[in-house]
């Protein structure tokens, strides 16, 4: 899955790639949220470990994986 998370009053997003479901993330992120978490904890392919402050989120914007593709398109 591709995931980008916007910060409040930041210009820049977080964006990775991560082996979890858009189910998986979004059960995740509505956890966060419905409980009154103060952190959100998400892993990346290559095991990173990004932890966002759950009220400094702007939007999640989760997406299936992109192929690149590999010469020229006619």
């Amino acid at each position: 899955m591709d995931i980008k998370i916007g910060i409040r009053q930041s210009a820049r997003e977080i964006s990775f790639e991560s082996a979890q479901t858009a189910a998986e993330v979004e059960a995740q992120v509505a956890k966060v949220l419905e409980a009154g978490s103060k952190l959100l904890k998400l892993v990346d392919n290559k095991g990173r470990l990004f932890i966002v402050p759950a009220d400094a989120l702007a939007y999640i914007e989760i997406g299936e994986e992109e192929t690149r593709r590999v010469g020229f398109i006619a």
